[in-house]
């Protein structure tokens, strides 16, 4: 009998843990949905528009669905390339589709990386040669 009571303690606490982080989950997707909604409202008031709420609430749910699924794409891209954390690489790759955004996306990484600080690329640098150093050093004879 303790076995199982140990059993319902587990599934207990997985169940709990499992409605914290749906609760986690909503309250991120609603603060995301309210925030598209305050955006869409200010720039139909730049452009003098107005906009019903039933196609606000499209707008937000589109975009939430869009951003789930570039998260998504974003994290696949990662995992492609050995790595456990996105990059600016992998932004770019996303938008692939969309040249005009691709060369933003470029632009906006370029001026990231001219803003970082010199030892810092430097010691990125020298780690990548180093990198190579050490792969052309190795090698495989042919049997």
């Amino acid at each position: 009998m303790e076995g199982n009571g140990g059993t319902i303690d587990v599934d207990r606490d997985t169940h709990q843990q499992d409605e914290e982080d749906d609760s986690v989950s909503d309250l991120l997707r609603d603060r995301f949905m309210l925030s598209t909604i305050s955006i869409a409202e200010a720039e139909a008031k730049k452009e003098d528009m107005e906009i019903s709420e039933p196609v606000m609430a499209c707008i937000a749910d589109l975009a939430f669905k869009y951003t789930e699924q570039l998260a998504k794409d974003l994290e696949l891209f990662a995992q492609h390339a050995g790595r456990k954390s996105v990059n600016m690489e992998d932004v770019i790759l996303s938008a692939h589709k969309n040249e005009h955004l691709a060369a933003s996306l470029r632009s906006f990484s370029t001026n990231l990386k001219s803003k970082e600080p010199q030892s810092e690329r430097k010691r990125k640098k020298a780690s990548r040669k180093e990198d190579t150093a050490t792969t052309s050093i190795v090698n495989i004879p042919d049997n």
